[in-house]
């Protein structure tokens, strides 16, 4: 079920929102499948905040097995989490984080199209429309200051458990303050967020520098077999390289243990665009996409089922790697430009 929304949520928006969350005893809030810290770090954050209220939220994501990425399993609020098969079949009101398709929300994706109350917050520019209630702002730089707004409408006075599963959400959508899309405001957040107590540090290190020594081996292979192409993407160059399912098992990693291999295959300077594709259990090829500002990533995600943001995007792949980027190839040489 959708209606039609606007590319910046308005105070209206926020007030049938608030009612329709606080009106019931146990809302389901989702974070997209694999979630990162900005979808599972906002989900966490405001039910921590509803918690306080005296609520029972339900914090679950659509992942079969579900299991919590190693890197957010230090998140405060764990004792929310509830495995798909355990969510009760009735819950009135849905509140989704991070999630651009209702095909992001995977088991839950039935459930959520024919909820009664489906309030989607999120931030990205190809966000679908799906839900009843959108509380939705493109070209905000994480989902994470909109939960905290959230938080803030809600009257909760917010502690050191809640920033904590903020700022992970806020460092890992703006990269650590890297992003192009990091704001004065973003910097403000961050401030409130520390006079909290929260040990920034450890989450930034839990986030990006915390890894099993399998995961250093599986990145060298990824690395050795990267390939340059100088002339793809327009002639603005694309490298790019895979990390199959044997990799993954010889090393005993998941497949979100693997999240951070596009970040160091992006540093190549000869080209704009980088793409990793990660094999799934199931034979498909989750890709993740970046760019250094001169392809808009997103228009090529999004033609082939995903989504995402301009410089970082990503969707799944049924086909083997080699047709895999035939399309990607395709898409890359026919997207348009960003403006400088």
């Amino acid at each position: 079920m959708s209606i039609t929304w606007q590319q910046r949520a308005t105070q209206a928006d926020w007030a049938q929102a608030l009612e329709l969350i606080g009106s019931v005893d146990q809302p389901l809030l989702l974070a997209h499948v694999s979630p990162d810290g900005d979808a599972l770090g906002s989900a966490m954050a405001v039910g921590l905040a509803l918690k306080s209220l005296g609520k029972n939220p339900i914090v679950s994501f659509g992942d079969d097995p579900f299991v919590v990425p190693r890197i957010l399993q230090f998140l405060p609020g764990q004792e929310l989490l509830v495995a798909p098969a355990d969510v009760p079949q009735h819950t009135p009101v849905v509140v989704t984080f991070d999630a651009s398709t209702v095909q992001r929300l995977g088991i839950f994706q039935e459930r959520a199209e024919q909820a009664d109350v489906l309030v989607a917050v999120d931030h990205h520019a190809s966000y679908s429309g799906f839900g009843t209630h959108h509380l939705v702002e493109v070209g905000n730089p994480a989902t994470a200051l909109l939960a905290l707004q959230l938080i803030d409408q809600l009257g909760v006075r917010l502690d050191q458990a809640m920033a904590t599963c903020i700022y992970a959400g806020l460092i890992t959508d703006t990269g650590s303050f890297r992003y192009a899309a990091t704001t004065p405001y973003v910097h403000e957040v961050a401030a409130r967020l520390m006079a909290t107590g929260i040990e920034h540090d450890q989450i930034a290190r839990q986030l990006y520098d915390t890894a099993p020594f399998g995961y250093v081996q599986v990145l060298g292979a990824a690395l050795n077999r990267a390939v340059l192409e100088a002339d793809s993407a327009g002639g603005l160059g694309l490298v790019w390289t895979t990390v199959s399912v044997a990799d993954r098992s010889a090393a005993n990693l998941g497949i979100d243990s693997v999240e951070a291999v596009i970040d160091a295959v992006r540093v190549a300077q000869e080209a704009d665009v980088a793409v990793v594709l990660k094999e799934h259990e199931d034979r498909t090829w989750r890709v993740s996409m970046r760019s250094r500002g001169g392809v808009d990533v997103a228009q090529v995600c999004i033609a082939l089922g995903g989504g995402g943001h301009r410089l970082a995007a990503g969707y799944t792949s049924a086909l083997d790697p080699q047709q895999t980027m035939q399309h990607i190839r395709a898409g890359l040489a026919a997207a348009t430009a960003i403006p400088s």
